[in-house]
């Protein structure tokens, strides 16, 4: 199976991985000795693993203040404890975003549980969320989108903190409801499966004393329709991260407008599809937000 990881990456990976222009990189590189390529047999740069881990040690420490020229004097042992011995307040949120790309790309759960569970010592679970887990998934969108990460990858972290998730939404969920006005639906569209923003929203919501109906991945318009016979004050919570497209997503409001929201309901929508919707006559019954922390505020 680890045969089957990959273990080598181009110049461009080092660049997405890292947040670094390759041109930098590969000043670094000539300058300084930071990095040892292997060159294919067409002369081609590529650099494994240890090149990635010690490259992510170096961003760390060059953004805490230490020079590269400096950084070059010490050897990879020697970068990795600096980094261990500076991990703060500071430095601990790349620290652990650089240590869950390497889980990802390794399909290395023990490095996610660790990494987890020492920002757990430190940090509440929110303020994981926000400081490191939404970051981080920011950045595997462009990373998958680059090709940098397979989709086997992302699925493997997202179903890591998914579980997270799960285990801090029950905790909340045991409580009875202390805000009875609403009542709150959650779903994602047809075809959408990007889940877990609004496994977070569920969380948040049920949080702040409010009763949830988590509905889920993939809902038609169709199932919504059965909420209205057993619930009053409805708000409808949705995260349009790829569906409906661009090209369909207006006639997808006026459906939900016509078909779902009523003087007793309205709808909440966020995700990167919302920056296509025409907003010029929307009623007062559609909500966008355009990020998690903007709809909390809401609550």
């Amino acid at each position: 199976m680890i045969n089957n990881v990959k273990s080598f990456f181009s110049i461009k990976d080092l660049e997405n991985l890292s947040g670094v222009k390759a041109h930098t990189i590969r000043i670094w590189e000539k300058r300084y000795n930071i990095l040892e390529p292997i060159r294919t047999e067409t002369n081609i740069r590529t650099y494994d693993l240890a090149n990635l881990q010690k490259l992510l040690n170096v961003v760390l420490l060059n953004n805490f203040g230490y020079k590269i020229s400096r950084i070059a004097e010490y050897n990879s042992d020697k970068i990795a404890k600096l980094v261990r011995e500076i991990i703060s307040e500071k430095s601990s949120q790349s620290h652990a975003i650089n240590a869950f790309k390497m889980a990802m790309i390794n399909f290395d759960q023990a490095l996610f549980l660790n990494t987890y569970n020492n920002l757990l010592s430190e940090k509440s679970f929110r303020q994981i969320f926000y400081e490191v887990v939404i970051p981080l998934m920011n950045e595997i969108g462009l990373l998958w989108q680059a090709g940098t990460i397979s989709p086997a990858q992302e699925h493997f972290i997202t179903f890591l903190i998914k579980q997270k998730l799960l285990i801090n939404t029950e905790k909340v969920q045991i409580l009875e409801p202390i805000r009875n006005d609403k009542v709150f639906v959650l779903y994602l569209p047809e075809n959408e499966i990007h889940e877990l923003g609004l496994m977070y929203l569920n969380y948040e919501i049920l949080l702040h004393g409010y009763k949830t109906i988590y509905l889920g991945e993939s809902v038609p318009i169709d199932s919504l329709k059965d909420m209205k016979k057993y619930f009053d004050n409805i708000v409808y919570v949705s995260y349009l991260t790829v569906q409906p497209t661009k090209d369909a997503i207006d006639d997808y409001v006026k459906s939900i407008l016509t078909e779902i929201i009523n003087a007793n309901s309205e709808i909440w929508f966020l995700g990167r599809m919302t920056e296509f919707i025409d907003t010029k006559s929307l009623p007062e019954t559609i909500s966008i937000f355009k990020s998690i922390e903007d709809l909390v505020k809401e609550l």
